[in-house]
């Protein structure tokens, strides 16, 4: 608690902290309540996970970029409630929103209260996900700032491949032979699967701010249940508005585990599909180009597909990357995905069909 106090006293917050307690169970950053007294806010106080963060600088100009955007556009709009419906970043003694203690980086901002977080995927939740994440992208499709990109090639599928192909080139554990059915149909679908990269460098892609990690539970909801804002902006960047779209879709249509061992159980949930399509369209469609709707169904395949080169490469390196629970983790991983991508391409024409009777 005393070196968590010295930190906090570099912010300039309202109020005497009472007390300093965990918050949440996030992965990537280590998370505090910071609570004070006398009807003055309280606090969340973080520790920035720098080795995956590097440029912390570059981070933090992105946030406030974002935020900075967001709360002019509900100003504009007349809306009430600003203070739980975008981020608050306090800015520390100097002169930034960011602390550095010698080791490690620290920033707070404003504690949201009377709000929570949901971690349920279902239809519902599914359709206010779509609605909150293409209105993020909706009020940032005008912003000035040149934002950097926080974890570069992040989602870009060209450099994907070259590290599984780096990989079989390299077979670091002797394992390209065992896998050669997947090497196969990952290279059969190569370039279909690169279309981004090309569409971008033909100038009829644009890149976007995108949050790029779009998950139920990274939406802040009210006690009434409309979504406030969304959270967690690590990760916003230049990208494709693919990586918002595809990357929710990955995780919450799909019926099994990632790791899931019996490739019956996991198959693309139509259900969770159309709800996250029909919010996000209604949100997004403002902006959206032609050649981004269209794309749609691309996005949804695109992100089984690269999590399942990422595990492969992963494996054939001899599970350098990913944390594993036993030693073929990685190749259940990787065959969990490619099925999943399987059922994605088999919904693709009933995908196509919903999105033109949302779009009307």
């Amino acid at each position: 608690m005393k070196d968590l106090l010295s930190i906090v006293s570099h912010f300039k917050i309202q109020g005497s902290v009472q007390e300093i307690k965990p918050l949440g169970s996030g992965l990537i950053n280590d998370t505090y309540l910071v609570a004070t007294g006398d009807g003055t806010p309280d606090y969340v106080l973080q520790r920035i996970n720098h080795s995956i963060f590097q440029n912390v600088e570059m981070l933090q100009a992105n946030i406030s970029a974002v935020t900075g955007h967001i709360r002019k556009k509900l100003e504009a709009k007349g809306e009430k409630d600003i203070e739980r419906k975008v981020l608050h970043f306090i800015e520390a003694d100097n002169g930034k929103t960011y602390w550095f203690d010698g080791e490690n980086y620290w920033r707070v901002m404003v504690f949201i209260p009377r709000a929570k977080t949901y971690e349920t995927v279902n239809p519902e939740y599914s359709y206010y996900a779509g609605v909150a994440f293409g209105n993020f992208q909706a009020m940032l499709a005008d912003i000035p700032d040149k934002l950097g990109e926080t974890i570069p090639d992040f989602h870009n599928m060209e450099f994907r491949l070259k590290q599984l192909r780096d990989a079989v080139a390299a077979d670091a554990a002797g394992r390209v032979k065992e896998v050669q059915y997947y090497l196969d149909e990952i290279e059969r679908r190569a370039e279909e699967m690169c279309k981004a990269e090309r569409l971008h460098r033909e100038g009829a892609l644009p890149k976007r701010v995108c949050h790029c990690d779009t998950k139920v539970n990274n939406m802040m909801f009210d006690e009434d249940g409309s979504v406030l804002c969304v959270i967690d902006l690590d990760t916003v960047m230049p990208s494709f508005i693919f990586s918002d779209y595809g990357d929710f879709l990955r995780s919450a249509a799909n019926t099994g585990l990632e790791d899931d061992k019996n490739l019956d159980n996991v198959n693309f949930n139509m259900e969770i599909f159309k709800a996250f399509t029909k919010g996000y369209l209604e949100s997004a469609k403002s902006f959206l180009l032609p050649v981004e709707v269209e794309n749609l169904p691309y996005a949804a395949a695109l992100f089984p597909y690269m999590q399942c080169v990422r595990f492969l490469a992963d494996y054939i390196n001899g599970d350098t990357y990913y944390k594993i629970q036993y030693p073929e983790h990685n190749l259940v991983r990787t065959k969990a995905q490619f099925k999943l991508l399987q059922s994605v391409e088999e919904h693709t024409p009933a995908m196509k069909e919903f999105i033109a009777s949302c779009m009307g």
